[in-house]
């Protein structure tokens, strides 16, 4: 059975079935398959430092070392904040009622790359009449997190019927320069300038 998100907005209490939609399921997708003289399929493989022992597929992973050179278990490691203190973990937000309360503009949507696009199918349509022309904006972690990602609700019309997606991205953070603009006057003076021969250079 899928995962299902579940909503409250207001009093009322809703869920929703995602479906993800990515570039295979629109467009499709081509692969490279390559073959020996005999037709056999190639596999691809690594080699150690020297080039002479091969590593077949999934024979080689990532280990987490001390600063003695002692292994260490992923189960020993944990978050913390600047300040030493333990980072709280998020629960998925799969496994918790998101509370639909802050609306977001526009902008601050567009503001952010989207990485992710679900189709929240079986949405009530209670659901999309309480949300209907806004944007709601919640924390979003598939699985238990210490970071989360900004998700988006919106309604959207799909061959004249309402339908209810998540965008799920990441704040681009655009530094502020200013509103001063060159005029084409200084654009026209700096060219004169740069014409002028500076004979003490010589």
């Amino acid at each position: 059975m899928a995962k299902l998100l579940s909503f409250t907005i207001g009093k009322e209490e809703f869920t929703a079935e995602p479906v993800k939609i990515d570039r295979k399921k629109l467009y499709g997708w081509s692969e490279i398959h390559a073959f020996d003289d005999n037709e056999n399929e190639c596999m691809l493989v690594s080699t150690d430092a020297s080039g002479t022992i091969i590593i077949p597929k999934g024979g080689i992973s990532l280990g987490i070392e001390s600063n003695d050179g002692k292994w260490v278990e992923r189960s020993r490691i944990k978050t913390v904040s600047a300040d030493g203190s333990d980072r709280v973990m998020t629960p998925s937000s799969y496994n918790r009622v998101n509370a639909l309360t802050e609306k977001v503009t526009d902008e601050e949507f567009l503001d952010c790359s989207i990485t992710s696009f679900y189709y929240l199918a079986n949405s009530k349509p209670e659901l999309l009449d309480a949300i209907g022309d806004d944007i709601y904006k919640l924390d979003y972690c598939y699985r238990d997190s210490y970071e989360t990602d900004p998700a988006f609700l919106l309604v959207s019309e799909v061959k004249g019927k309402k339908e209810l997606f998540m965008f799920v991205g990441t704040p681009n953070d655009f530094e502020f320069i200013g509103l001063n603009e060159i005029t084409a006057e200084e654009l026209d003076d700096d060219e004169e300038e740069s014409d002028e021969i500076d004979f003490g250079m010589f």
